[in-house]
């Protein structure tokens, strides 16, 4: 599996993590967007008029909204005097809710306002904005706070009827629209013109949250992203709660999904070949999936059949020429993640099978590839792939792309077959398979993404025998940087049946190489692997962990070393305990003064441990035996 000479400065072995996905980065050989010849969105729809007479929001009204909203964030917890503030707020927010919204500050609390509202009062905001609701949709700032309106749905909905009718008697006023009805008027506002929402800049983030809500889950790829001009504390809330969320929503709903989902029947190909349309159409397929499956294989059905049917490419399946275009990859790369397993196998020998090889080394298709290792749930199938990749293994490292090899071993992993196969051809790929010795060094290899020589800038000359591993030169050398690939490819290599080889390797590093990784942002998730791996036994697990002695302390003065002497602690047992607390007792003072180090003496309790040993023990050995007893509850 050679590419060249073995030398370091003939033949650089050095596996980039070039496996992120960076779209713009320069020489990444993706065409522009938009190809001749493929249909796009008119420009006429692109623009919206703003309404004649834009309302102004003057700097004391501004001034005003910003010291409710700090005299609300600092409100008693009571739930009453809260609701009853906020219902005040957001009384005077009506009358000038257009305003609001389209101004950059007015927006940012508008959104955090409508956080704490209750129903009503967000019902009547909302019909403030819907006589420019298309405006508002398509504003740089106002489409966050209809965002902000639509994903208050799940905390709303779950809201006792009772409490709702109670709050209908309360409102004075004529009467006003239910939050299901105003739903389903953006939706049917949306689904009348369906192409224009989804291809502007601005309305697609709406149509994409609207389907969410519709389908009554809200993915965690789309809440993790920052939301326009939101500040940055509220940013860092919503990273903080970005988990998939399912949440119970009217039939009616469902029902108008199914129609938004028909919409993109009719223009299928501007949702494939248009870069803004087909990140709404990738949205609706992972929404569908969970909650109208039928309906989202006929969307994926209705993508294939239409990129099959397009011109032939020269070396095969028409499909391999939208596998190398930006915008129709990251469609096909969602298509291939949400594919029942009997269509995926069809779509690999119809498209993929023979063209594995050249995919993996494109800078575009080795993408929708990985993606297609990561639907693999069959052994059938991962046996084909894998009897056509695993021979390019090392090529596809050179050029750049391990997150391909990396989708391959995890692959590997979950289906529970090649595994054995797959190392060997990693330390064949790496040069560390012959002479044996080598193999002791697979860890820093595979965690830098460097081949052997590379790694320790050996000289070594085309067809010459590889020199035996050199200990001494191996724990002389300080750990070279983890990368994120890297972590994660000795992570899935931990999870395997037979991690022995890869713990022999971490048996061999010295304290302050192990050190170097535990304190390393991707390294330090190795550990988590070493701790929680069910195929690591508690003999190997101790093995590892014990060359860590003696640097309990600089691991408990470091960001992501201090996660890690946690969780190592978690685990360990009465006798481990006493000795990392020992360790840790001597720089006492050292670790109380470190904003990291302070956290870990307090985890250890390590005044108690050093004033008062005994009742330490007895505090431990407590602890210890409520940590046997939810594990037994949890076994049952």
């Amino acid at each position: 599996m050679g590419l060249g000479p073995r030398s370091a400065h003939k033949a650089r072995r050095q596996f980039s993590g070039a496996g992120r996905r960076g779209r713009a980065a320069r020489g990444s050989g993706r065409p522009p967007p938009g190809r001749d010849g493929y249909p796009r969105l008119p420009a006429a729809a692109r623009a919206e008029q703003a309404p004649e007479a834009l309302p102004h929001l003057s700097p004391e009204a501004l001034g005003y909204f910003r010291r409710a909203l700090s005299a609300l964030k600092v409100a008693p917890d009571a739930a009453e005097e809260r609701e009853l503030m906020a219902r005040n707020i957001l009384k005077e927010v009506e009358a000038q809710a257009l305003a609001l919204a389209t101004n950059r500050t007015g927006s940012e609390m508008l959104q955090e306002l409508l956080g704490f509202s209750p129903l009503k009062p967000l019902c009547r905001v909302w019909a403030a904005l819907r006589p420019n609701l298309r405006f508002v949709a398509c504003h740089r700032c106002g489409v966050h706070v209809l965002q902000s309106a639509l994903l208050q749905l799940p905390r709303l909905l779950r809201r006792p009827a009772e409490a709702e009718e109670e709050e209908e008697e309360e409102e004075e006023g004529g009467p006003s629209q239910t939050l299901e009805e105003l739903v389903l008027g953006l939706a049917a506002e949306v689904c009348d013109d369906f192409l224009f929402f989804c291809g502007d800049t601005h309305g697609s983030f709406v149509v994409r949250t609207l389907l969410q809500v519709l389908g009554g889950t809200l993915l965690e790829s789309e809440r993790g992203k920052p939301r326009g001009s939101q500040s940055s504390e509220t940013q860092r809330t919503s990273a903080r709660e970005c988990k998939p969320t399912d949440f119970e929503v009217p039939k009616t709903f469902l029902n108008r999904l199914q129609d938004l989902s028909a919409c993109f029947l009719k223009d299928i190909a501007v949702f494939i070949t248009d870069k803004i349309s087909s990140f709404c159409l990738q949205v609706a397929l992972q929404v569908l999936h969970q909650k109208l499956p039928q309906h989202c294989a006929h969307l994926c059905d209705a993508v294939i059949d239409y990129l099959s049917s397009r011109n032939s490419s020269a070396d095969g399946s028409p499909l391999l020429l939208f596998l190398r275009d930006q915008t129709s990859s990251r469609l096909l790369e969602q298509v291939l993640l949400v594919l029942e397993a009997e269509r995926l196998q069809r779509l690999y020998k119809d498209h993929f099978q023979g063209q594995l090889c050249s995919l993996a080394e494109h800078p575009i298709a080795n993408f929708p590839l990985q993606r297609l290792l990561d639907a693999i749930t069959s052994p059938e199938l991962l046996s084909l792939v894998f009897e056509e990749l695993s021979p390019a293994l090392e090529m596809v490292l050179a050029q750049g792309h391990p997150g391909v090899v990396v989708a391959l071993v995890e692959a590997c992993r979950r289906v529970w077959t090649h595994q054995a196969q797959v190392l060997q051809l990693l330390f064949e790929a790496f040069h560390c398979a012959e002479p044996p010795s080598r193999q002791a060094a697979c860890v820093p290899l595979f965690a830098a993404l460097l081949a052997y020589e590379v790694y320790y800038e050996l000289m070594e000359e085309e067809g010459a025998v590889p020199a035996e591993h050199q200990v001494e030169m191996a724990t002389a050398r300080a750990l070279r940087e983890v990368t994120v690939l890297g972590s994660l490819l000795l992570q899935h290599l931990l999870y395997f049946s037979n991690p022995g080889l890869v713990l022999r390797s971490l048996s061999a590093l010295t304290g302050p190489q192990l050190l170097t990784l535990a304190q390393s942002p991707a390294g330090s998730h190795v550990f988590d692997a070493i701790l929680s791996s069910p195929s690591v036994t508690h003999k190997q697990r101790r093995r590892v962990l014990k060359t860590l002695k003696g640097q309990y302390v600089a691991l408990a003065c470091s960001r992501h070393g201090s996660r890690v002497l946690d969780a190592i602690w978690s685990g360990a047992a009465l006798g481990a305990r006493k000795e990392i607390a020992a360790e840790l007792g001597e720089k006492n003072q050292e670790l109380i003064q470190d904003p990291f180090g302070h956290h870990v003496a307090r985890n250890v309790a390590l005044t108690t441990f050093l004033k008062r040993r005994e009742a330490w023990e007895q505090q431990q050995s407590t602890v210890a035996k409520r940590r046997r007893a939810l594990s037994s509850i949890l076994e049952d």
